[in-house]
C-alpha cells in the first residue's frame, strides 16, 4: 500500500510553518513590548532558522513514517503532535482575541494534512493512541524550544 501521509503531512507542515516563520517575529515584538522580557524578541532570520531546525525533525518523521508506517514512534508521535497543535493555535488566538502565527493555515492546511496521515495510520492497523499525543505534544514541544533556542545562538541567525 502506498503511503500518502508522510508527503501530505511533511507538505502541509512547510505550508503551515512559512505562514509562522513571517508572522512570528512581530509576535515575538508585541509580547516583549508588552511584558519587558527582552529574550522573547526574535528577528525574521532567527525565525527562519528555526523553521528550518524543526523541519529537519518533521522531514525525518515524515521519512521513517513513509519506509516504517505505524511502526516508527518518531512518525507516530509526530502526527500526533501536529494534529494536536492545531488546537494551540485556535486556543492561543481565542485567547488573544485576534490573530496569533499559524492560526490562517492550521485549521484549513495543517489539519487535513495530519488528518491524512493519522487515518493512513488507521487503515493500516496501526491508529493513534493516547500515548502518541503525549509523547508528541512531549517532543514537539521540547524540539521547538530548542529550535527557538538554537536560531537564537547560531552565528547565522545573529543580527547584525
Amino acid at each position: 500500500m502506498p503511503r500518502n501521509g508522510p508527503s501530505t503531512l511533511l507538505l502541509a507542515w512547510a505550508l503551515h510553518d512559512v505562514e509562522e516563520a513571517m508572522a512570528f517575529p512581530v509576535a515575538c515584538e508585541r509580547a516583549a513590548d508588552a511584558t519587558g522580557v527582552e529574550v522573547l524578541r526574535m528577528d525574521h532570520r532567527q525565525s527562519w532558522v528555526a523553521v528550518g531546525l524543526m523541519g529537519v525533525l518533521v522531514a525525518a518523521a515524515c521519512r521513517a513514517g513513509r519506509g516504517l508506517g505505524g511502526r516508527s514512534r518518531l512518525y507516530r508521535a509526530v502526527v500526533a503532535g501536529l494534529e494536536a497543535h492545531v488546537a494551540t493555535h485556535v486556543g492561543a488566538s481565542v485567547l488573544q482575541r485576534g490573530y496569533t502565527p499559524g492560526v490562517a493555515t492550521a485549521l484549513p492546511v495543517m489539519l487535513p494534512g495530519a488528518t491524512v496521515a493519522r487515518r493512513e495510520l488507521a487503515l493500516e492497523g496501526t491508529p493513534l493512541r493516547a500515548a502518541d499525543y503525549a509523547r508528541g505534544a512531549a517532543l514537539l514541544v521540547s524540539a521547538a524550544l530548542v529550535c527557538h533556542a538554537l536560531a537564537r545562538l547560531l552565528p547565522v541567525s545573529r543580527r547584525r
